[in-house]
């Protein structure tokens, strides 16, 4: 099932659409740790309590999108796993996301009664043809991360863990997942910023995920004592920077609905909004 999911994912992304299913579902596909039922025609998948599918685009308004809801939604639903050695998650699902907010996935949300409780947007800005200087705080140093150092991977993410400590999923990155997205093809250490205060402690960092022509600030991060003094404009700086000049066709973030102070660093950073992600949930008994 494993390449299954792939292939109907890197379609959908051919096509122009949004990717499906986030790096994290993929990691868990990849591990087994979640359920995956479905066919070539379409998937869905379940982990942690949440459903992403994808029909694929030849198959779409045949029903394939509503069985599969109905799969996995019904009590003691389960199904194929990528490692049938492996647990799986099979609980039913009470969360579920539509990523790029397609009309098909809010007409199948409201025929199951579940209700959008989250937005995410993904922003998008022009990338320079040439790096500007950036100027740091006194004190402060910026340097790449250390693939694969247990240093760095440690110290990266405690700083993770507290600067998202409520975020519903990226503060929950763990070493495991962390060294998944290391041997990834788009990865690179010199796309992941460690700002570093005088003592030489990480003061913030700005992930970039090169792909497919587009330059991702994957996760910008600011120690929680630091934050409010303008260090996330500094390495939104440095992201451009380190973008620039590599024949990109736009930089991409993803950002909270409801996150306004971050909404208003991005916006001044030139970024506008290109495309919603919405989170449904089922009402009881559902």
């Amino acid at each position: 099932m494993l390449a299954v999911v792939e292939m109907l994912a890197a379609a959908a992304v051919a096509a122009g659409e949004a990717p499906p299913f986030s790096d994290q579902t993929l990691v868990d596909v990849r591990a087994g740790r979640s359920t995956v039922v479905g066919d070539e025609r379409g998937v869905a998948v379940v982990r942690d309590g949440e459903l992403e599918l994808v029909v694929a685009r030849e198959a779409r308004g045949q029903g394939v999108g509503s069985a599969l809801v109905a799969q996995v939604t019904r009590p003691g639903a389960g199904g194929a796993t990528a490692d049938p050695g492996a647990s799986a998650d099979t609980g039913v699902p009470r969360l579920a996301w539509a990523h790029g907010d397609h009309p098909a996935a809010r007409a199948l949300a409201d025929r199951y009664g579940w209700t959008p409780v989250r937005t995410l947007l993904q922003l998008r800005a022009p990338i320079a043809d040439a790096p500007d200087p950036v100027d740091l705080p006194v004190g402060y140093g910026l340097d790449a991360f250390r693939a694969g150092d247990p240093e760095d991977e440690d110290a990266w993410l405690a700083l993770n863990a507290a600067a998202f400590a409520h975020h519903p999923e990226q503060g929950r990155m763990t070493l495991d997942d962390l060294r998944a997205r290391e041997a990834e093809p788009w990865f690179s250490g010199d796309d992941l910023l460690l700002l570093r205060d005088e003592s030489g402690a990480l003061a913030g960092s700005c992930w970039l995920k090169v792909e497919d022509g587009t330059g991702e600030f994957y996760a910008v991060a600011v120690r929680p004592d630091l934050q409010g003094q303008g260090l996330g404009g500094v390495l939104m700086r440095a992201g451009s920077a380190r973008l620039a000049g590599r024949g990109l066709t736009a930089a991409a973030l993803y950002v909270e609905g409801d996150n306004e102070p971050a909404l208003a660093l991005y916006r001044r950073s030139g970024f506008t909004q290109h495309a919603i992600d919405v989170q449904y949930a089922r009402g009881p008994g559902r």
